[in-house]
């Protein structure tokens, strides 16, 4: 009030306003530009009103505001801005996740997980390990035959867009690249034919370097054309989309493991990068790190926690129930330990075995023992489920070879009820040509390849063909 007992009057500010969210730029203290307004526009949808409240219902809580821009091929410039606020508080969880993440807390288990190439494995028993306080869960993460057609659809796309941004720079910029063997020899005959020498529009050679290897001019100083601008802006967003699919498959299935066998897992620690040294690009389409840490992530929001155990103290791949050391290669698949006759899928086994892991410093990977005096014990007490849990089942879309394959010798003259059709019309072939073995003292066809010979252990389930793809979550109990 003033003096006089009237109400003060002042400009009215940003402070005032009280209408709907908005987003207000000032030009500073010392500038004579206006503010720059700009509404919100808040995502809308099903499921998306809870969110709001959440995040925006406490303005206290709301810390600064980042800009930020992300890949759009529609966007002027192949880049669409956005400002993202960001909010100091908790992450929202819908009551069905809660209610979830409680009965998931609730369980009494306590499980190993093993991952490799093709899959993801995990066996959870109860904490007690006694048989009436619950049985054997065992479930295997793998790709199925629709993924695999997606995956395969996707790189089919991705090789046709890198070819195309290769083909639209070697266009704009012709002269910083050798024509290839082919253009060369057709210019050489047309050259000795006398015949005017063609314009080379595209050359399909190499870039023209130095003797060190370098590029004479630098990339980036290339010409690029606005459909080459296009096209790496589609490539860069479908990276992204396909990024942020792998990440909600990893959440999905997590959430599923930590609801069927808790929230107190076990998982040896493995150096992904080294995978990628052997399999390479196998691994984008697995993402068994991807995997891995979304299960980690799930069980501490649970209220657990996912422990590493070293793989040199405890080498699970290679040990046994019974204590035994079944030494296997990475091409065995299949566990089978003469000790005990336990026959079952070397990646179940290995989860099996890495339940009873214990550490003496949770946080240190080194300190891991397995307790085998309680794996014993586990083996006599789930004998019958363990065995049905651990069984080797055939992977998804194995399908036996027909015919004759290079496992076994081919007979010289195979029976006719065994020839197919297109053999029986076919003309006999003449005798092979004999020629002495130096193994033997005897003779064999050139022609044959020499039988393979493999080990099978007596008692030991068939072999199965090996995928290496992973991702759907399937109940092997």
């Amino acid at each position: 009030m003033t003096p006089k007992k009237q109400p003060k009057t002042r400009a009215a500010t940003w402070w005032d306003h009280a209408g709907p969210l908005t987003v207000v730029f000032t030009g500073g203290a010392d500038s004579h530009q206006g503010d720059l307004v700009l509404p919100v526009r808040l995502p809308s949808g099903s499921g998306r009103w809870p969110r709001l409240p959440h995040f925006l219902g406490d303005p206290g809580t709301w810390h600064k505001i980042d800009l930020v821009r992300r890949r759009d091929a529609s966007a002027p410039g192949g880049w669409a801005y956005e400002a993202h606020v960001t909010v100091l508080c908790v992450g929202y969880a819908s009551a069905q996740t809660r209610a979830r993440r409680a009965a998931a807390a609730g369980l009494d288990r306590v499980g190993g997980v093993d991952g490799n190439v093709s899959n993801l494995s995990i066996v959870s028993f109860p904490s007690t390990f006694d048989p009436s306080h619950g049985d054997v869960e065992a479930t295997r993460v793998e790709l199925t035959d629709d993924e695999l057609a997606a995956l395969a659809k996707a790189h089919r796309k991705t090789r046709g867009r890198n070819r195309a941004l290769n083909r639209s720079r070697r266009a704009s910029n012709p002269d910083q690249y050798r024509p290839s063997k082919r253009q060369q020899t057709r210019a050489e005959r047309r050259a000795a034919a006398d015949l005017p020498a063609r314009t080379l529009q595209l050359p399909s050679g190499a870039r023209k370097a130095n003797k060190a290897g370098a590029p004479k001019q630098a990339y980036r100083r290339d010409r690029l054309s606005a459909g080459y601008h296009l096209k790496r802006a589609q490539l860069a967003e479908a990276a992204a989309t396909e990024a942020e699919a792998k990440d909600h498959r990893a959440r999905r299935t997590a959430e599923r493991i930590v609801t069927r066998h808790g929230a107190n897992l076990i998982v040896e620690d493995c150096d992904i990068r080294t995978w990628y040294r052997l399999w390479g690009k196998t691994l984008q389409a697995t993402t068994p790190g991807r995997l891995v840490t979304a299960i980690a992530r799930e069980c501490e929001r649970t209220g657990g926690r996912m422990r590493r155990a070293s793989t040199f103290t405890t080498k699970l791949s290679q040990a046994c129930f019974c204590g035994a050391r079944v030494a296997k290669t990475l091409a065995d698949r299949i566990h089978h330990c003469t000790s005990c006759g336990l026959n079952g899928n070397r990646d179940m086994v290995s989860a099996a075995l890495a339940a009873h892991v214990q550490l003496e410093n949770p946080d240190d990977p080194t300190t891991a023992r397995l307790d085998i005096v309680q794996a014993r014990q586990t083996h006599s007490l789930f004998q019958k489920g363990l065995q049905e849990a651990l069984s080797s089942q055939p992977q998804r879309g194995a399908h036996p070879t027909r015919g004759c394959t290079r496992a076994a010798a081919p007979s010289r003259k195979p029976p006719a009820e065994v020839l197919c059709s297109t053999q029986r019309h076919q003309p006999v072939p003449d005798k092979p040509r004999m020629r002495p073995d130096p193994r033997t003292s005897g003779t064999r066809p050139t022609s044959e390849q020499p039988a393979v010979r493999t080990t099978h252990h007596p008692g030991a389930p068939d072999p199965h063909r090996h995928r290496t793809d992973i991702t759907e979550l399937r109940d092997d109990s």
